[in-house]
């Protein structure tokens, strides 16, 4: 029996006991929390995520993250979010340095690294990162949502900041002047949802709501005039 009823789960979610997606933002929420409430208990609990993504959720071959397991960490899913992969490469390093966990930090500099430049063969000619890809159905989605671009930028951005390789820089600049062009509403303000695989974009979807708020694009827009 699912845990959740499946109406209010994303329709992109398998309903499996475990996500990657989960473990991400329980992360995010705890590594934050860490920021004013330095507690040992809950360094503890970040070092435990930090040492789930690298041993069950990162394929360490591909360097792609693995979605959907069963309780006993088997994958459940082939397919490759090249939204997240560029998210947690980011934030993976971020938690292990907000800790100071010197071995975490070594570690996920090499991962944001790998990450990075797994996730450029979801770049399109134009610049921008399709949504995912599915190997075992060898079907693309090329549709390019907000976040998976505001996601790209810091990603991107920061393994350039690591490596000093120019390849990460353009894909930052070219994903900036795609967002720019086609993703920012310069008329009415905000994001759109994301442009189809039409090139138009995507009708009927949210401004602002239950998935979508000012949160990927603005978080991103701060932390690239941080790193600057």
């Amino acid at each position: 029996r699912p845990l959740v009823e499946k109406d209010i789960i994303s329709k992109y979610d398998n309903q499996e006991i475990k996500t990657m997606n989960t473990h991400l933002h329980v992360l995010e929420a705890f590594s934050n929390l860490y920021r004013i409430w330095p507690d040992e208990v809950l360094k503890g609990r970040i070092s435990d995520l930090l040492n789930d993504f690298s041993t069950h959720i990162i394929d360490g071959e591909s360097g792609h993250l693995k979605l959907f397991f069963d309780e006993d960490w088997n994958s459940k899913s082939s397919i490759i979010s090249y939204g997240h992969d560029i998210e947690a490469a980011w934030l993976l390093l971020e938690a292990a340095e907000i800790i100071e966990a010197a071995e975490w930090v070594d570690k996920f500099k090499s991962v944001a690294v790998k990450m990075a430049y797994a996730t450029i063969e979801g770049i399109d000619k134009d610049g921008g990162l399709w949504y995912e890809r599915d190997p075992s159905a060898n079907h693309t989605n090329k549709e390019k949502h907000w976040w998976v671009q505001a996601e790209a930028m810091v990603g991107f951005y920061n393994a350039w900041q690591i490596s000093a390789d120019p390849i990460f820089l353009d894909k930052f600049n070219k994903v900036w002047e795609y967002t720019q062009k086609n993703i920012i509403d310069h008329e009415h303000g905000e994001w759109f949802w994301g442009i189809g695989q039409d090139g138009e974009v995507m009708a009927g979807e949210d401004k602002v709501g239950l998935w979508k708020c000012p949160y990927h694009n603005s978080r991103a827009c701060l932390e690239i005039l941080k790193r600057r």
